[in-house]
């Protein structure tokens, strides 16, 4: 990332008093937002914990199918999920039978200017409670609200997609799948870079530079 840095602590993520990990700070344009680090399989991928728990009521106020684009639309501005096109979620997902990964950026504007349906279903497998599930126009999964209130574990709760049913909504920051079935290093250095800490991503970020100019000049 030119021009950005990286502010990074252990304790941040031991008792993290928000959402988010790190903050990125602009040095060109001065403008700080904050993103939140996942690591997932190819699949189910949390983009917000909700641990208010005020998403999953807000559906349910609206019966069990809201297609009304009306109603969506007061839905999406509705303080819970007001954010909802401004998630800042950078995920790192594996897919360990193929030994490749990809990381990839939710594409919530389109996620939301795309939704027009908003349905109650069962949870599916290994889960009890339902859960509301969006939709586009042709019927294509975007994402789905777990129940769970504020008392239940991250993982029965909060708002979820599926990197494999909902890839139209994501960008790719790799541009596709990184195999790594011969470059297990780089998995180790994407793994220790989301805990150590800013020192630590200072020392390896002088390395890899040195690195870059040796190949810029054709050395080895």
């Amino acid at each position: 990332m030119n021009g950005c840095l990286l502010q990074l602590g252990k304790d941040l993520f031991r008792a993290k008093s928000r959402e988010e990990d790190i903050t990125i700070s602009n040095e060109i344009t001065g403008i700080t937002f904050p993103v939140s680090l996942k690591a997932y399989g190819d699949g189910p991928l949390q983009l917000s914990t909700d641990k208010d728990f005020q998403i999953y009521p807000l559906l349910a106020q609206h019966g069990d199918v809201i297609e009304d684009a009306k109603k969506i639309a007061e839905i999406f501005q509705n303080p819970a999920l007001a954010n909802f096109d401004e998630m800042n979620v950078l995920p790192l997902i594996y897919d360990e039978k193929k030994q490749r990964c990809n990381i990839l950026v939710f594409d919530g504007e389109k996620a939301k200017n795309s939704t027009s349906l908003i349905r109650k279903e069962s949870a599916g497998a290994g889960r009890k409670h339902p859960v509301y599930r969006f939709y586009d126009s042709s019927h294509n999964y975007i994402c789905e609200v777990r129940y769970g209130d504020a008392t239940a574990n991250a993982l029965q709760r909060g708002l979820w997609t599926n990197t494999k049913n909902a890839l139209p909504f994501f960008d790719s920051v790799t541009d596709g799948w990184i195999d790594y079935s011969h470059n297990r290093v780089l998995v180790q250095l994407f793994s220790h870079a989301l805990v150590a800490s800013e020192a630590g991503h200072a020392a390896a970020l002088y390395q890899v530079q040195a690195d870059i100019e040796k190949l810029k000049n054709g050395k080895n």
